[in-house]
Parts: structure tokens; C-alpha cells; sequence
């Protein structure tokens, strides 16, 4: 079970346990031997979310999937916590048909259910369903569009000659150390580039408020929370075991072996270095409740 979630297909763990053990594990025997990870995947992906986790990421990655013996591609969605003692955490993972609203509606709810509350900010790409599903279900958080995303949507709609220069622009809008300064640099930008690359002027003009909402939290914050780099990361390693089975024979062994990854990428967080100090955001929090009860 251990070779196969580390990404070794089941063609190769028959030789090597033949190789090692005088003794040939068939295919069917090591998927057999793998449903035992079900409950133990199930327990985790349905545990109570009981303590605080006020940024989440959320991402999605699609996988091939057979189903009533056709081929069909669905997205695995996946969120992202970092908890109050800034670890992350993966709280939460769904197979869906679709991107849709509804499909990450029903995914933020199934969160919402287990504990999730309080959400200060959510960082996402800019997917429209799943943007619908952020604001409809987690009012009064923020949502940080992914700067990475947002800079490859720019570059793509500016000229070639063109792109070194905005890219270096984008780093210093991005590198603002408030919202005054950050509107400043963008009025610069949109002058300089309304003519020289209107579209990209254009886009950067309509996505200015959703790329700078990490503004709002201290500087100390920002670099790790304005893009989805940890869960493109997360994604690669995905990728990487997925590229082994290509297509999955049913749903049931996607919930299965990606389940039991992530699992094993939680532990990994858990036991490894925090990945925000979150002592200053609690003493800001608590700094603001105590203005509201004074006012």
C-alpha cells in the first residue's frame, strides 16, 4: 500500500514483491490490499475542523476518471487551511464533475458543516464558479486573487516587446506596502500602457481591487498569501502520482489514493516548520474587537 501511494504502479510492485518475497502479488490482489485505506481516508476526510484556520487556499486539478465505461475528466478540489498556529492543513478534498458554482457551493458547505468559520481571507484563482462560490459562502472574508495567475493573464495580453517591462512593473505593484501606494503605481501603469497595450491596461484596471485585498494584513503576511503557489506545488506532487495509473478506474480509487497522499502531506506539515507565525494577526485581532467594544 505504501509503494503504491508513493506513486509506484501496480505492474511494478508485482515484480518487486515477487523479487523480494518469493511471492507474485497480482494486480487485482494490491487494489484489494489498498481498499483497506478506505475508512482510514474517510475518517480523515470527514474529521471536524475544530480549530481556527482564517486563510484558506483552494485550487483545483483535473484527473481522468473512468465512469459507465467512458473516459470522463473531473476536478479534484482541494482546500488549504493554516490554522491558529500556523500550520497548514488540508481541510477539506471533493471529486466533482465541473468547476461550477454549485459543485464548490457544495464543497465550501461540506466545510462549514465540519467547523470551518471565521475565514478572514480566501486565496483562489479566478475560475467565475469558483469565485461566485467564495463570496456567496464565506461573507465578510476577502478574497485574494492569485497574483501568479493574474501576471500570466497581463503578460499574455501584452506585447512581446513589451512584457520584461510590465513584468518588473507588476513586482513593484505588487510589492506596495498599502493600498494608497498600490493605487498610486496602478494609475502609473494604466498611462503608461492604455495605448501601448490596452488590453492588458484594461485588465489590470478591472482586476485592481481583487490582487491587492492581502493589503489589509500585516506585511509580514503577504508573500505567502497572495498567491495559490502552495497548492500549485501540492498539485505537481498530484500530478506526479497520477501520471503512474493515467486513468482511474472508478471514482472510489481517486478518493482512495489521493486522499491517502494528502493525507501524508498533512502529516508532513504537521510535524515540519510553521508556515506563518500567527502571533501578530491574533494581537491585530484582538486590537480591533477591543477598539469595536470601546466604541
Amino acid at each position: 500500500m505504501e509503494m503504491v501511494v508513493n506513486g509506484v504502479s501496480t505492474r511494478k510492485v508485482e515484480l518487486i514483491t515477487e523479487e523480494l518475497c518469493g511471492k507474485k502479488f497480482s494486480k487485482s490482489t494490491v487494489s484489494e490490499l489498498c481498499k483497506s485505506l478506505d475508512p482510514i481516508v474517510e475518517a480523515f476526510k470527514t474529521r471536524p475542523l475544530e480549530a481556527h484556520y482564517p486563510f484558506i487556499q483552494v485550487d483545483a486539478i483535473y484527473l481522468k476518471v473512468r465512469e459507465n465505461s467512458r473516459v470522463q475528466s473531473k476536478g479534484l478540489l482541494v482546500a488549504v487551511g493554516i490554522n491558529e498556529e500556523g500550520y497548514r492543513e488540508i481541510i477539506g478534498f471533493k471529486l466533482a464533475n465541473s468547476e461550477t458554482e454549485d459543485s464548490w457551493g457544495a464543497f465550501f458547505n461540506s466545510l462549514k458543516e465540519r467547523g470551518l468559520k471565521d475565514v478572514t481571507l480566501v486565496t483562489s484563482d479566478n475560475h467565475k464558479g469558483l469565485v461566485s462560490a467564495i463570496k456567496r459562502h464565506f461573507q465578510g472574508a476577502s478574497w485574494q486573487r492569485c497574483q501568479t495567475h493574474f501576471s500570466r493573464n497581463i503578460i499574455d495580453n501584452t506585447p512581446k516587446s513589451l512584457q520584461p517591462e510590465i513584468k518588473e512593473d507588476l513586482r513593484n505593484l505588487y510589492s506596495a506596502v498599502d493600498i494608497e501606494s498600490a493605487r498610486k503605481y496602478r494609475d502609473l501603469m494604466f498611462a503608461k500602457y492604455e495605448k501601448k497595450a490596452p488590453k492588458a491596461a484594461a485588465i489590470l484596471d478591472e482586476g485592481f481591487d481583487d490582487i491587492t485585498a492581502v493589503l489589509s494584513l500585516p506585511l509580514y503576511y503577504r508573500k505567502r498569501l497572495r498567491t495559490t503557489n502552495g497548492v500549485e506545488r501540492l498539485n505537481q506532487e498530484i500530478r506526479r502520482r497520477e501520471r503512474v495509473i493515467r486513468i482511474f478506474p472508478n471514482e472510489a480509487s481517486v478518493i482512495r489514493l489521493m486522499g491517502a497522499l494528502l493525507m501524508e502531506q498533512d502529516e508532513k506539515w504537521q510535524i515540519g516548520r510553521k508556515y506563518l507565525d500567527m502571533t501578530l494577526y491574533y494581537q491585530e485581532q484582538g486590537e480591533t474587537t477591543n477598539k469595536d467594544v470601546t466604541a
